[in-house]
This record gives C-alpha cells, sequence and structure tokens, in this order.
C-alpha cells in the first residue's frame, strides 16, 4: 500500500480547540481503518509544522477522501506528501535507467 505524509498545521480553530485535540487524533485513525488504511505514526512536532502524520493508504483515493473529510472538520490544514520506501524508490529507479 502507499505511504503518505501529511505535514499539519493547526488552524485557529484547531488552536481554539486544543483540548479535544487527543480525541481528534483518535477519530482519525478511525477514519483512515474505515478507508482500509492505517495510520503508522503521528507526532507532535515544532517548528513550521505542529504534527507529522504517516499513513499507509490502499490508493490516492482513499487518501484524498481522509484529506477532504479532515479539511472539512476544519482543525488543520494539512500538506501531503506521497511517499516512498527504499524498495519502492530503488524499482523507480532501476526503471528510469532502464528507459
Amino acid at each position: 500500500m502507499p505511504y503518505f505524509i501529511s505535514l499539519m498545521r493547526l488552524t485557529q480553530r484547531g488552536l481554539d480547540e486544543i483540548a479535544n485535540s487527543p480525541e481528534r487524533a483518535r477519530v482519525s485513525r478511525e477514519r483512515v481503518e474505515a478507508l482500509g488504511g492505517r495510520s503508522v505514526a503521528l507526532y507532535a512536532t515544532m517548528g513550521a509544522y505542529d504534527f507529522v502524520q504517516i499513513f499507509e493508504m490502499p490508493s490516492e483515493a482513499a487518501m484524498m477522501q481522509y484529506l477532504l473529510v479532515a479539511r472539512q472538520d476544519g482543525h488543520v490544514d494539512p500538506v501531503v506528501l506521497r511517499s516512498f520506501d527504499a524498495q519502492e524508490w530503488s524499482s523507480i529507479v532501476e526503471a528510469s535507467i532502464k528507459s
């Protein structure tokens, strides 16, 4: 399954409702699982982003479904990166060299 990394900033609503953050993380995990995915890790961070979350999702479409709902909630503003593990990257490089 593809991996995705989400860099998230809290919105003003997210900051105003920070006390509910642990509950929102639980709900987020359940939404991911309902779409056939898995939340691999969630980290609170210092710097340009407030949270980093790593997902394993069955498809880009499933990730987009999750993002649309997450954005509608209005607590975070995510930037999502499709990521490739070392084996996937190696295959991509090998295929590009053969082309």
